[in-house]
Parts: structure tokens; sequence; C-alpha cells
């Protein structure tokens, strides 16, 4: 019966590429942007028109593949009724680490 090697790890060659990798901006703000909008019962659609972008565009946005300007931040989070500070700080939670918690042990 022939063996199993197995194959090598490497490991990695400094502390930053043994960090998990951050999401990105994009991400982020597009989940936020499409909880806002399933928030309000909007349909694609509906929030597109208001923001003056296509559905499908809106759509690339809230997946985190498009980096909209600024302008068009503004136009879909206004149709949110979203100010920037607002999606700004959503964006910031949801980019924030996690509060390391206590354990409590029973004895």
């Amino acid at each position: 019966m022939a063996e199993i090697i197995p194959f090598p790890v490497a490991e990695p060659a400094s502390p930053a590429e043994a960090q998990p990798l951050q999401p990105l901006w994009r991400e982020a703000m597009g989940s936020v942007l499409r909880g806002a909008r399933q928030e309000r019962g909007d349909r694609l659609s509906d929030t597109a028109k208001r923001s003056g972008v296509s559905p499908q565009y809106l759509s690339e946005i809230e997946r985190g593949l498009k980096d909209p300007s600024s302008e068009m931040i503004a136009a879909v989070a206004g149709a949110l009724d979203l100010t920037l500070l607002d999606l700004t700080r959503a964006v910031a939670e949801r980019l924030a680490p996690a509060p390391a918690t206590a354990v409590l042990r029973a004895a």
C-alpha cells in the first residue's frame, strides 16, 4: 500500500502575515447599506430610483463589488435617510474588532 506523506505547511514569514485579513471598507459599507434598505422594507429598485443609480449598480455596491465615489455614497445614504456620519459610524462599528469577553470558570 502507498504511504501518505503530509504536505509541509509554510510558517508565516512575519507576524503581519499571521493576522487574518481585514474586511474591505466597501464590503462593510455595502452590508450596512443593504441592512438599512431591508430594514426600511425597500426594494432594490426603490432605493436605486431615489438615489439616481441603476439597480444593478446599487446591487454591486451592496455586495461590496464596487468602490463608489463619495457622491454616489452620499446619494445612496440620502435615499435611505442616513447621513454620511451615520453611515460611517455604522461601518466603523462593523469593522471594529469584537471586544474580548471575560471567561468565567466554575470551581
